[in-house]
């Protein structure tokens, strides 16, 4: 049998390929320029671009650092700073994954009623989303998780730290968050009126009124409640409701035809 001998010489076609493609493995990875910075450099450098609103620029360099500088307190103001970074540039679901991820593996840190507080902002801009409709919109399927994650996290913060800070603030956006979900409530009750879907404004009504005490919408959600029984010929509920009306609210402006119509967003308040 007739051997074939292979030859191992590479020719000069097969050295140019490898070159390329040696060349090319060479250039897939952007040279990193903080490869010789020091971790403060790092630091200083993410802090600046921070300070310019160059958040998009800041959350790699704080990447950077918590890699470089693993372990230490640097480390852990790296990922702090990096959330508010990212809950700047509006990416509220990485600043919620690295906060969550902060309070994980530093339950004893000196910082962490910041970490609940800076959560429960990053939800709390997720909740004015959620809030800020169109009164025409079909709003039975909007989700609600937001403004309760928020309030989940202030709450966290209050009681845990109640002396912190941050406590004033997330108080009063506990009670912000409280009354909002309560209109909510309210406004898919009113939808459901106004279809004549009174069944489904009968339960949205209750919600609001048994799921939320002392804010300002039992008022009204009395009131659609009212309307709803008498719709469905539900005279004695209706009278019933009623009465707990004038009980409450004497001077109902919904009951004596009076109430007016909002010239802005009721939850515009900032």
């Amino acid at each position: 049998m007739r051997q074939v001998k292979l030859s191992l010489v590479p020719t000069a076609g097969f050295m140019l390929v490898a070159a390329a493609l040696l060349s090319g493995c060479g250039t897939t990875s952007v040279d990193d320029q903080t490869a010789g910075w020091s971790p403060n450099k790092i630091y200083s450098e993410a802090k600046d671009e921070a300070s310019s609103a160059n958040y998009d620029k800041a959350v790699p360099l704080y990447e950077k650092l918590e890699g470089r500088a693993a372990g230490t307190p640097l480390a852990q103001q790296a990922e702090l700073e990096k959330a508010y970074a990212q809950y700047k540039a509006t990416q509220s679901v990485q600043a919620i994954a690295t906060l969550d991820r902060f309070i994980r593996l530093h339950p004893a840190s000196p910082a962490l009623d910041y970490a609940f507080y800076l959560k429960g902002l990053a939800n709390f801009n997720d909740d004015l989303g959620l809030f800020s409709f169109i009164s025409r919109q079909d709003l039975s399927e909007r989700d609600q998780k937001a403004a309760k994650d928020s309030f989940e996290s202030f709450n966290q913060l209050v009681t845990r730290f109640p002396e912190s800070k941050y406590a004033p603030d997330a108080r009063q956006r506990m009670t912000y968050i409280v009354n909002s979900l309560a209109q909510y409530e309210v406004h898919v009750a009113r939808y459901y009126y106004s279809r004549g879907a009174y069944v489904a404004a009968i339960n949205r009504a209750q919600n609001a009124i048994s799921g939320y005490t002392g804010v300002p919408a039992t008022e009204e959600a009395l009131f659609i409640l009212m309307q709803s029984y008498n719709a469905l010929g539900m005279k004695d509920m209706s009278e019933d409701t009623r009465r707990v009306i004038a009980t409450n609210y004497p001077n109902s402006a919904y009951v004596n035809g009076t109430v007016k119509k909002e010239a802005d967003p009721w939850w515009k308040v900032w």
